[in-house]
């Protein structure tokens, strides 16, 4: 139950053992034109879309370098570490990088990043993590944000790595310039792919600017793509499982992938408190991919994970960075169901238990059980379509 990489399906871990092919013969293109494909379906969107053997940090570095030039005002909304790692990148390729901070367990206003874009006068581009895993915190404003880009005439970036597939994103709709995201976590699929969608205005600009790297050229990238190609060799058996789970994320349906994983996370969060555990995040800003749980006073973090593990064979993530030691993390991610819901509550509750900290077990999944009513039912609509 981590946040990346998360459970891979069967049918997609069956999708690996397909015969290597050439990648510069007939039967890659028709497989590279999937994966686009369905991409831009699940991102609703009709830019053009790059697909990376890489880990999302790659798709990461792609975006920084195709986009940011020495000397660029770059305004970079901070509020947990991969975040602030995404500004760090930037001053990296010289950016004059405008933070917007807040505390952990909260997100920037919409006014402090128009208050900083004002500041600057000139800004060439706002880069966003919409999910951000170390704290689990969502920023829930993308949209009023592109409109702050869209006055100063700046490209909107939006690192989608840890939500791609399990909230929504509709990118041509909220006027995000490159959506960033990886194969590991809500998609479902093995680590070792990313991608980036591009909007057009996005794609004129990167096809006349050089970047400060090969590997990540998105030019050659796209050059490629228009003979259903890539410039290197790719992770072949790893593009077969990705297509695989893009092709079960679309079975499913978006809108019900969404609702999937809301529902999910409510049990999670509606649980936890029962039990007198207090979630992390602000419920403004409240991940629905990422549970992120404060330790009640006196239990240790590496004691209770390494017990929850140990006794239920669940794994979950601990805090790192200033959050290590405080916070737990459940990763609600991919084919995260009823099952995955039960089998984690009642492993928190019971090692909470054998701790000294009292829950009542029963209390807590009777009421997750209520919660994912709506799970059931929307899993009866879905068979009796």
């Amino acid at each position: 139950m981590l946040p990346g990489p998360t459970n891979v399906p069967d049918r997609v871990q069956q999708a690996m053992l397909k015969a290597i092919i050439n990648h510069r013969g007939s039967d890659f293109r028709p497989l590279l034109k999937s994966i686009r494909s369905k991409l831009q379906t699940v991102l609703e969107t009709t830019g053009e879309i790059v697909v990376l053997s890489s880990s999302g940090t790659g798709a990461v570095e792609a975006s920084v370098k195709n986009i940011v030039k020495p000397g660029d005002n770059i305004i970079v909304p901070v509020f947990g570490e991969f975040s602030q790692r995404l500004s760090e990148q930037a001053a990296e390729e010289g950016a004059n990088v405008i933070t917007v901070n807040s505390g952990l367990g909260s997100a920037p206003s919409v006014q402090a990043i128009e208050d900083a874009a004002r500041k600057a006068g000139k800004v060439k581009a706002i880069l966003v993590v919409y999910n951000d895993t170390s704290p689990g915190t969502t920023y829930r404003w993308l949209d009023k944000v592109s409109q702050i880009a869209s006055s100063y005439g700046a490209f909107l970036v939006a690192d989608s790595i840890s939500i791609v597939g399990g909230d929504e994103l509709p990118q041509d709709k909220w006027g995000i310039d490159m959506v960033i995201g990886a194969a590991q976590k809500c998609l479902g699929a093995p680590p070792g792919i990313a991608f980036v969608s591009v909007s057009e205005r996005l794609k004129k600009y990167i096809e006349s600017n050089k970047p400060t790297t090969t590997y990540f050229n998105l030019k050659k990238y796209m050059e490629f793509g228009e003979k259903g190609e890539t410039p290197f060799t790719p992770a072949l058996p790893l593009f077969y499982a990705f297509e695989e789970a893009l092709t079960m994320v679309l079975e499913e349906g978006m809108q019900a992938r969404v609702k999937r994983h809301r529902t999910t996370a409510k049990a999670f969060y509606d649980a936890l408190s029962l039990a007198g555990l207090n979630p992390f995040v602000e419920e403004s800003v409240r991940s629905n991919v990422v549970v992120t749980i404060s330790y009640p006073k006196g239990i240790d973090d590496g004691i209770f994970r390494q017990t929850v593990e140990d006794k239920f064979d669940v794994i979950l993530a601990g805090g790192f960075g200033p959050l290590k030691g405080k916070i737990f993390r459940i990763g609600n991610m991919g084919d995260v169901g009823e099952h995955h819901v039960f089998v984690t509550l009642n492993a928190i509750a019971s090692s909470l238990n054998f701790l000294g900290y009292h829950v009542d077990t029963p209390s807590v999944l009777k009421l997750a059980a209520d919660r994912l009513k709506e799970l059931n039912m929307q899993t009866q609509v879905q068979t009796h379509r």
